[in-house]
């Protein structure tokens, strides 16, 4: 879930892939639904009441719904409090990250220290619902909401300091994982780089 350095609109994009994913992994759990009902029993594991800031969960059983949780105990518990030493529970070490505007990073460190960048200037940020969370096989795919403030200096790869605005902002991150043995070898993220900016009081 987490933004790079690059500072590339991503507004098309987050609409476009993320589309086709959640409709590839619709269509597939609606089958296991189909085959749960002919046999009396749905794998699907639904919740009946969302929780409070939730809009509904379809995930199959077994291991689709142990990595759901996993997913939530990452950006719930360990990226919400930093805990660094942590990520690899949910991330093999040579895990690949794609962004929004095409970039990628590859390696379990180097995605660390994309996620210390996000929190360098925004260190109150922190992630405490996801409003829609899916999962069949080794495949996942939830929304987050990003909250934080503009609270200190953001440097930027080529050295320019922007300095902090003191605005607070909520972004909406969708992010789209394949699991390997529990953990996600790779994961693509998407949301609106322009609205973030915006929020940020740094956007034109």
């Amino acid at each position: 879930m987490i933004l790079s350095k690059q500072e590339g609109t991503a507004a098309a994009g987050f609409r476009s892939p993320f589309a086709v994913g959640i409709a590839a992994l619709c269509v597939s759990l609606s089958a296991c639904a189909m085959r749960g009902s002919a046999n009396g029993q749905s794998d699907l594991l639904e919740d009946i009441v969302p929780k409070r800031g939730e809009i509904g969960k379809a995930v199959s059983r077994g291991m689709a719904n142990e990595n759901v949780r996993a997913f939530d105990v990452l950006e719930f518990d360990v990226l919400t409090n930093q805990k660094w030493d942590r990520l690899s529970e949910s991330h093999t070490d040579d895990v690949i990250v794609t962004y929004p505007d095409g970039t990628e990073t590859k390696g379990i460190q180097k995605h660390i220290d994309s996620l210390k960048f996000f929190f360098g200037y925004a260190p109150d940020t922190s992630i405490k619902v996801h409003p829609i969370r899916i999962g069949n096989g080794n495949w996942t795919s939830v929304t987050s909401i990003v909250t934080g403030t503009f609270t200190r200096p953001m440097t930027l790869p080529n050295g320019t300091v922007i300095q902090p605005t003191g605005k607070k902002y909520s972004l909406r991150v969708a992010t789209i994982g394949h699991w390997k043995n529990g953990k996600m070898d790779h994961e693509w993220l998407y949301w609106d780089s322009k609205d973030y900016f915006a929020q940020l009081g740094i956007g034109k």
